[in-house]
């Protein structure tokens, strides 16, 4: 009997597994006063806070960012 998580097999699963660590594109214009940032779609308050956010809050940030079409990498 396999002991792997079925989840772990989702389309989400891989999808996840295949982002980088965050959206940043590596021009934040949040830190020239844009409430969003022209480089990676975030909000100011995402971009802060993005390294105490849980897994499930980073998904749906990616979630929103790709639904947009604002990821470009």
């Amino acid at each position: 009997m396999s002991t792997d998580n079925p989840d772990d097999h989702s389309p989400d699963a891989r999808r996840n597994s295949l982002r980088p660590d965050s959206p940043c594109a590596g021009y934040c214009s949040t830190s020239h006063g844009d409430e969003v940032c022209k480089g990676c779609g975030r909000t100011w308050d995402e971009v802060l806070n993005w390294i105490i956010y849980t897994d499930e809050e980073k998904a749906a940030v990616w979630a929103r960012l790709e639904a947009a079409g604002l990821v470009k990498r």
